[in-house]
């Protein structure tokens, strides 16, 4: 430690399953913690709702309080894991406002308010960290910030929530249908009481936003990020992939480009589910563990991979930035904002290209693949594999097939079209799934 330099206070708001991890692993282990730091780290207190709730690690009865506020004011460090958007929001201001140093894992809050936040902190020269709030122990944060600012990303694929890469994985891995793998998911305490947030793609979309924000130097709005979640991925669609090579896996991707009807460089920021190869590095992300691809200009393709959710893992990410926040301290010096210089706009989904993976039911009789061709040539879309399939009997009686139909890139608001015009076809019996392929 740093001779003469005073212990620096922390602060703990939110004692639930990483706060209580937190607060424990910076008592027992204040020592090293100081050493890395260059100071002594003094927990002065953790605030809870429930003074007599149960804790995931024991903490002293006396550092416990309901009044958040009293902490702030006394800390240099304040560490937010309550969640929400409030009053973690207006808490967090608050400690900015003192010109505290922030420490936060709340996606959903820097997502929705995070340039707000990096304003505060930015008037006052204070930092805000947020390595948790994406990936929990996978460092992807800082990485993005420092390791790759003299660099230029490119493009963003990660794999960004646990539930539901445990439900593929299970869909893939044992031939589970999607509700049985959701209640092992929920067995095994992966996903909540209410999955929706993860299912249907909110906490990826969240997480896609702040990854998108930072990679690109933009400010990109939560509304502004597409999303689909998992729910409509069938055993039938698992079945396929694998057969054909892939696996599906719920992406965010954040690419820079071009948009296609404006001309000018932007930002597109999705989640959905998509086709990539099993050869792909994203592929081999089993369980509920998470990864992240960059790429970048001159670094190229880096591949990010580990726990993604967990309390111990969280708090890992979580007390690496309370050490970068007392580093900082001891060093002097304003805090560092966050880069949006670009101010790239958001690119809509209908302008982005992407290549589709159509698997259809159609009558087995002549003159169906010239019927199917020329609906694909009519929108300007161009076919790179198609396999056919027996598939039996339909409702009419006649016989049928099944086409699986890969595309070249094309623009979505033109696969939406074929897909479409597909559907209204006198030769085809149904359009069974879509799903993009990426890799």
């Amino acid at each position: 430690m740093k001779d003469n330099y005073r212990d620096l206070r922390v602060a703990v708001l939110g004692g639930g399953t990483v706060g209580a991890q937190v607060a424990h692993r910076l008592l027992e282990g204040a020592a090293e913690l100081g050493s890395r730091s260059g100071a002594g780290l003094s927990l002065i207190g953790v605030a809870v709702r429930d003074l007599t709730a149960e804790r995931s690690a024991p903490l002293p009865s006396e550092l416990l309080t309901t009044d958040a506020h009293s902490l702030i004011l006394q800390a240099d460090i304040v560490v937010e894991l309550m969640g929400g958007i409030e009053p973690a929001r207006t808490l967090i201001l608050e400690a900015l406002g003192s010109g505290a140093d922030v420490v936060t894992a709340n996606k959903a809050l820097l997502a929705e308010h995070g340039p707000e936040l990096f304003d505060a902190a930015a008037r006052v020269g204070a930092q805000l960290y947020y390595e948790a709030a994406v990936a929990a122990a996978i460092p992807i944060i800082r990485p993005l910030r420092d390791s790759l600012a003299g660099d230029r990303v490119t493009k963003i694929m990660g794999i960004v929530n646990g539930t539901t890469n445990f439900i593929l994985d299970q869909m893939d891995s044992k031939g589970l249908s999607f509700d049985a793998a959701l209640a092992e998911a929920t067995a095994l305490g992966y996903a909540e009481a209410d999955p929706t947030a993860d299912i249907e793609g909110f906490d990826a979309a969240q997480k896609a936003c702040i990854l998108s924000s930072l990679a690109f130097h933009t400010a990109v709005p939560l509304e502004d990020v597409y999303r689909e979640g998992i729910t409509a991925v069938s055993a039938e669609q698992i079945e396929a992939a694998k057969k054909s090579g892939h696996v599906i896996k719920l992406l965010a991707i954040c690419e820079r480009r071009f948009d296609t009807a404006t001309g000018r460089e932007g930002v597109s920021t999705r989640v959905h589910p998509t086709l990539i190869p099993r050869s792909h590095p994203l592929a081999a992300a089993h369980g509920a563990n998470n990864a992240v691809y960059v790429e970048a200009e001159a670094a190229g393709p880096l591949m990010f991979y580990g726990a993604g959710a967990g309390g111990a893992e969280t708090a890992s990410a979580v007390l690496g930035d309370v050490v970068s926040a007392a580093r900082r301290h001891v060093a002097g010096g304003p805090g560092v904002g966050e880069s949006t210089h670009a101010d790239l706009p958001s690119i809509p989904l209908d302008h982005v290209a992407s290549r589709l993976n159509i698997s259809l039911v159609v009558k087995d009789q002549p003159g169906v693949l010239a019927a199917i061709a020329q609906v694909f040539s009519d929108h300007d879309v161009s076919v790179e594999t198609l396999h056919q399939s027996a598939s039996g009997e339909g409702a009419s009686g006649s016989e049928t097939a099944t086409l699986v139909i890969q595309t070249h890139s094309a623009l979505e608001a033109r696969g939406r079209e074929t897909v479409d015009a597909l559907a209204a076809n006198p030769v085809v019996v149904g359009v069974t799934n879509v799903l993009r392929v990426e890799g």
